[in-house]
């Protein structure tokens, strides 16, 4: 396994892989690794001739310093998680190498970025359009493997790669889970022990609200509804929002019919923001 800092080098090969018809399986992280992201990379191990993970914390994507300079780190940790994976190359580079002095340009995915997660963080989603932008130029991977817990930035990334012709198929992979439920997160790290135990409500509060689903309720702020009541039950949570989605568009629904249909929240334990989400229905 080859730890890999500057981009040139990643691009050469990258290059050298593409010659040698290598199939090529990219995960792309902000480190602090953990079981998600490990699933990910197996699924990519038994998919691909070569795994390349990039851990980078990309600071475009933060719209809250804050909140960046509590990211964890600790690339000596990761690397040593992955090289039990048989990883093949690790890309870590430093922040002037993807963002160089001077750098300007940027990229913005229209419609899907508005509501959710770009509403309630300004920017985020440009941040993450530009970094993987540039990842994929680097590497060029034929499949990049990412979680559902992340679905708005499955469907940007989605749409990202199909209007600027990566030739890179995305590969969703479900949400992985801790014992209670609780969806796996680098920030899970930052919780207490207690309020790691207590954001467990989130994921039960969506299931209850699938619950009502399949019981025959399609009103989707009633659907919404239940889901704020069972968090406000907890003293420790702050809800942030919840929303029933089109699960390809985005688009707020105010009623569930055949279409692919997501149930989406985020709720804060302190000053820490965990999301997580369910799919009500798949399309027919």
């Amino acid at each position: 396994m080859e730890i890999i800092n500057r981009r040139q080098r990643m691009f050469s090969i990258a290059r050298k892989l593409r010659r040698e018809a290598k199939t090529v399986g990219f995960v792309p992280t902000m480190g602090a690794l953990h079981e998600g992201h490990l699933t990910l990379v197996r699924e990519a191990r038994q998919m691909c001739d070569i795994v390349i993970v990039s851990i980078f914390v990309n600071p475009t994507q933060f719209n809250d310093k804050g909140d960046l300079d509590r990211y964890p780190r600790d690339l000596t940790a990761d690397a040593a998680l992955l090289a039990e994976y048989e990883v093949d190359y690790i890309f870590a580079p430093e922040q002037h190498e993807i963002y160089p002095e001077g750098f300007s340009t940027f990229v913005n995915v229209e419609g899907l970025t508005d509501a959710l997660e770009g509403s309630s963080r300004p920017g985020h989603f440009r941040g993450v359009a530009t970094i993987i932008t540039i990842l994929f130029n680097t590497i060029r991977p034929d499949l990049a493997f990412f979680g559902q817990k992340d679905a708005q930035q499955v469907a940007v990334i989605k749409r990202l790669s199909s209007d600027l012709g990566f030739e890179t198929e995305i590969i969703v992979v479900p949400t992985v889970r801790e014992a209670s439920g609780l969806a796996m997160s680098s920030r899970n790290e930052l919780l207490s022990p207690e309020q790691r135990q207590k954001a467990a409500i989130i994921i039960d509060a969506l299931r209850e609200a699938k619950i009502a689903y399949k019981k025959g309720e399609r009103n989707a702020s009633s659907l919404a509804q239940i889901v704020t009541s069972r968090i406000g039950t907890e003293p420790l949570a702050r809800m942030d929002y919840v929303a029933v989605v089109d699960g390809n568009t985005l688009q707020p629904v105010e009623k569930i019919g055949d279409d692919e249909t997501l149930i989406a929240t985020a709720v804060y334990f302190d000053s820490v923001r965990l999301i997580d989400n369910v799919l009500l229905n798949r399309k027919q």
